[in-house]
Protein backbone atom coordinates (compact mmCIF):
# COMPACT_ATOMS: atom_id res chain seq x y z
CA UNK A 1 0.00 0.00 0.00
CA UNK A 2 1.04 3.46 -0.71
CA UNK A 3 1.88 5.73 1.99
CA UNK A 4 -1.16 8.29 1.65
CA UNK A 5 -0.72 12.13 1.68
CA UNK A 6 0.00 13.60 5.69
CA UNK A 7 -1.64 16.17 7.34
CA UNK A 8 0.40 17.49 10.31
CA UNK A 9 0.45 20.02 12.95
CA UNK A 10 3.66 21.13 14.40
CA UNK A 11 3.53 21.77 18.44
CA UNK A 12 2.62 18.77 20.42
CA UNK A 13 2.92 16.87 17.03
CA UNK A 14 6.27 16.86 15.98
CA UNK A 15 7.87 18.46 19.19
CA UNK A 16 8.79 16.63 22.85
CA UNK A 17 7.05 17.47 26.14
CA UNK A 18 9.75 20.82 26.16
CA UNK A 19 8.36 22.06 23.14
CA UNK A 20 11.33 21.22 20.68
CA UNK A 21 11.61 19.58 17.27
CA UNK A 22 11.30 15.59 17.67
CA UNK A 23 13.93 15.00 14.75
CA UNK A 24 13.20 11.73 14.77
CA UNK A 25 9.56 12.89 14.17
CA UNK A 26 10.94 15.54 11.58
CA UNK A 27 12.77 12.76 9.89
CA UNK A 28 9.72 10.49 8.92
CA UNK A 29 8.19 13.72 7.80
CA UNK A 30 11.36 14.88 5.77
CA UNK A 31 11.28 10.80 4.09
CA UNK A 32 7.48 10.70 3.53
CA UNK A 33 6.91 9.71 -0.15
CA UNK A 34 3.52 11.11 -0.36
CA UNK A 35 2.89 15.03 -0.10
CA UNK A 36 3.48 16.72 3.39
CA UNK A 37 0.65 19.45 4.46
CA UNK A 38 2.20 21.17 7.55
CA UNK A 39 -0.63 22.28 9.54
CA UNK A 40 -0.07 25.16 12.03
CA UNK A 41 -1.60 27.58 14.37
CA UNK A 42 1.77 29.54 14.54
CA UNK A 43 2.25 32.65 12.08
CA UNK A 44 2.96 32.18 8.08
CA UNK A 45 6.84 32.23 7.93
CA UNK A 46 7.41 29.52 10.75
CA UNK A 47 5.51 26.55 8.41
CA UNK A 48 7.74 27.78 5.71
CA UNK A 49 10.46 27.85 7.64
CA UNK A 50 10.27 24.33 8.85
CA UNK A 51 9.64 23.03 5.00
CA UNK A 52 12.59 24.55 3.92
CA UNK A 53 14.65 22.89 6.77
CA UNK A 54 13.34 19.59 6.10
CA UNK A 55 14.13 19.79 2.36
CA UNK A 56 10.35 19.00 1.76
CA UNK A 57 7.98 21.09 -0.66
CA UNK A 58 6.51 24.54 1.22
CA UNK A 59 2.23 22.98 1.65
CA UNK A 60 1.35 24.46 4.14
CA UNK A 61 -1.73 25.80 6.72
CA UNK A 62 -1.19 28.87 8.80
CA UNK A 63 -2.35 30.16 11.37
CA UNK A 64 -5.06 27.77 12.47
CA UNK A 65 -6.69 27.79 8.00
CA UNK A 66 -5.73 31.66 7.94
CA UNK A 67 -2.90 31.01 5.84
CA UNK A 68 -2.26 28.46 2.89
CA UNK A 69 0.71 28.27 0.55
CA UNK A 70 1.28 25.26 -1.88
CA UNK A 71 4.41 25.73 -3.65
CA UNK A 72 3.66 23.43 -6.49
CA UNK A 73 1.03 25.41 -7.82
CA UNK A 74 2.62 28.59 -6.55
CA UNK A 75 -0.75 29.37 -4.64
CA UNK A 76 -0.73 31.53 -1.44
CA UNK A 77 -4.37 32.15 -0.43
CA UNK A 78 -5.21 34.35 2.83
CA UNK A 79 -8.28 33.07 3.82
CA UNK A 80 -8.91 35.28 7.21
CA UNK A 81 -8.95 39.07 8.41
CA UNK A 82 -6.49 40.20 11.11
CA UNK A 83 -8.12 43.91 11.04
CA UNK A 84 -11.44 42.16 12.81
CA UNK A 85 -9.20 39.96 15.05
CA UNK A 86 -6.63 43.19 15.92
CA UNK A 87 -10.44 45.50 16.64
CA UNK A 88 -10.96 42.67 19.60
CA UNK A 89 -7.24 42.44 20.99
CA UNK A 90 -7.81 46.50 21.02
CA UNK A 91 -11.08 46.47 22.80
CA UNK A 92 -9.41 43.97 25.09
CA UNK A 93 -6.34 46.24 25.70
CA UNK A 94 -8.84 49.33 26.42
CA UNK A 95 -10.65 47.32 29.03
CA UNK A 96 -7.71 47.30 30.86
CA UNK A 97 -6.05 43.11 29.70
CA UNK A 98 -2.57 42.78 28.66
CA UNK A 99 -2.52 39.87 25.92
CA UNK A 100 0.32 38.68 27.82
CA UNK A 101 3.85 39.38 25.15
CA UNK A 102 6.50 41.05 25.33
CA UNK A 103 6.62 44.23 23.12
CA UNK A 104 8.57 42.60 20.23
CA UNK A 105 5.53 40.23 20.18
CA UNK A 106 7.05 37.52 17.61
CA UNK A 107 3.87 35.87 18.51
CA UNK A 108 1.77 38.42 16.29
CA UNK A 109 4.85 40.03 14.49
CA UNK A 110 4.43 38.24 11.07
CA UNK A 111 0.72 36.86 11.54
CA UNK A 112 -1.52 37.86 8.64
CA UNK A 113 -5.30 36.85 9.56
CA UNK A 114 -5.55 36.31 13.18
CA UNK A 115 -4.35 37.47 16.56
CA UNK A 116 -2.69 35.12 19.38
CA UNK A 117 -2.55 36.12 22.79
CA UNK A 118 -0.65 34.39 25.99
CA UNK A 119 -2.70 31.78 27.84
CA UNK A 120 -1.97 33.87 31.01
CA UNK A 121 -4.71 36.37 29.54
CA UNK A 122 -8.20 36.55 31.07
CA UNK A 123 -10.17 34.16 29.00
CA UNK A 124 -13.72 35.51 29.73
CA UNK A 125 -13.72 38.94 28.59
CA UNK A 126 -11.95 38.02 25.68
CA UNK A 127 -14.13 35.16 24.47
CA UNK A 128 -17.32 37.95 25.15
CA UNK A 129 -15.57 40.67 23.20
CA UNK A 130 -15.04 38.57 19.80
CA UNK A 131 -18.38 36.90 19.90
CA UNK A 132 -19.56 40.89 19.74
CA UNK A 133 -17.12 40.99 16.99
CA UNK A 134 -18.85 37.99 15.49
CA UNK A 135 -15.27 36.38 16.01
CA UNK A 136 -14.44 33.43 18.13
CA UNK A 137 -11.44 32.39 20.77
CA UNK A 138 -9.71 28.76 20.22
CA UNK A 139 -7.02 27.01 22.76
CA UNK A 140 -4.35 25.43 20.93
CA UNK A 141 -2.99 24.62 24.32
CA UNK A 142 -0.24 26.84 23.36
CA UNK A 143 -2.11 30.25 23.00
CA UNK A 144 -5.45 32.25 22.39
CA UNK A 145 -6.38 32.59 18.94
CA UNK A 146 -8.93 35.11 17.78
CA UNK A 147 -9.94 34.54 14.49
CA UNK A 148 -12.97 34.19 11.60
CA UNK A 149 -15.26 30.86 13.11
CA UNK A 150 -14.88 29.98 9.43
CA UNK A 151 -11.31 29.56 9.25
CA UNK A 152 -10.11 26.27 10.31
CA UNK A 153 -7.85 23.82 9.51
CA UNK A 154 -10.19 21.54 8.16
CA UNK A 155 -11.62 23.68 5.41
CA UNK A 156 -7.76 24.91 4.74
CA UNK A 157 -7.10 21.47 3.92
CA UNK A 158 -9.80 21.27 1.42
CA UNK A 159 -8.19 24.28 -0.60
CA UNK A 160 -4.75 22.41 -0.44
CA UNK A 161 -6.11 19.38 -1.62
CA UNK A 162 -7.93 21.29 -4.80
CA UNK A 163 -4.23 22.45 -5.16
CA UNK A 164 -2.56 19.20 -5.51
CA UNK A 165 -5.36 17.22 -7.37
CA UNK A 166 -6.77 15.00 -4.56
CA UNK A 167 -9.15 14.77 -2.40
CA UNK A 168 -8.76 15.92 2.34
CA UNK A 169 -10.10 12.24 2.39
CA UNK A 170 -7.28 11.29 0.99
CA UNK A 171 -4.96 12.64 4.10
CA UNK A 172 -3.86 10.76 6.92
CA UNK A 173 -3.94 13.43 10.19
CA UNK A 174 -2.15 13.78 12.79
CA UNK A 175 -2.54 16.19 15.89
CA UNK A 176 -3.26 16.70 19.09
CA UNK A 177 -5.25 20.32 19.51
CA UNK A 178 -8.76 21.34 19.43
CA UNK A 179 -7.02 23.40 16.25
CA UNK A 180 -6.92 20.16 14.66
CA UNK A 181 -10.51 18.52 15.15
CA UNK A 182 -11.47 20.51 11.89
CA UNK A 183 -8.72 18.51 10.05
CA UNK A 184 -9.47 15.59 11.34
CA UNK A 185 -13.26 15.46 10.32
CA UNK A 186 -12.10 15.66 6.81
CA UNK A 187 -9.44 13.70 6.66
CA UNK A 188 -9.29 9.76 5.42
CA UNK A 189 -7.90 8.88 8.81
CA UNK A 190 -7.01 11.01 11.90
CA UNK A 191 -5.27 10.31 14.68
CA UNK A 192 -4.31 12.16 18.36
CA UNK A 193 -1.39 11.47 19.74
CA UNK A 194 -1.62 10.35 23.18
CA UNK A 195 -0.84 14.17 24.79
CA UNK A 196 -4.16 15.36 22.63
CA UNK A 197 -6.70 17.51 24.14
CA UNK A 198 -10.54 16.03 24.88
CA UNK A 199 -11.65 18.01 21.47
CA UNK A 200 -8.89 16.49 19.04
CA UNK A 201 -9.29 13.09 20.61
CA UNK A 202 -12.97 13.70 20.56
CA UNK A 203 -12.53 13.93 16.42
CA UNK A 204 -10.18 11.46 16.22
CA UNK A 205 -10.45 7.76 14.40
CA UNK A 206 -7.57 6.73 16.64
CA UNK A 207 -5.37 7.54 19.35
CA UNK A 208 -1.41 6.67 19.91
CA UNK A 209 -0.26 5.33 23.22
CA UNK A 210 2.86 7.52 22.73
CA UNK A 211 2.49 11.14 23.40
CA UNK A 212 4.25 14.03 21.00
CA UNK A 213 6.73 12.71 18.68
CA UNK A 214 6.72 9.31 19.65
CA UNK A 215 3.21 9.62 19.23
CA UNK A 216 3.54 10.94 15.65
CA UNK A 217 5.50 8.36 14.90
CA UNK A 218 3.15 5.66 16.24
CA UNK A 219 0.27 7.05 13.84
CA UNK A 220 2.12 6.71 10.70
CA UNK A 221 4.09 3.42 11.75
CA UNK A 222 1.34 1.15 9.89
CA UNK A 223 2.06 3.00 6.40
CA UNK A 224 5.58 2.76 6.43
CA UNK A 225 5.70 -1.47 6.15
Amino acid sequence: MEPPPLAVDIDGTLTDGTGALDFRACSVVADWPAPVVVATGKSFPYPVSLCQFLGIPVRIIAENGGVVAVADTDAVEFLGDRAAAQAVVEAYEAAGYDIGYAETDFANRWRETEVALSRSAPLEPLTELAEEHGLEVIDTGYAYHVKDPAMSKGAALSVVAEELGTEPSAFVAVGDSQNDASTFEVAGDAVAVANADDAARAAADRITDAGYGDGFREAVDRYRQ
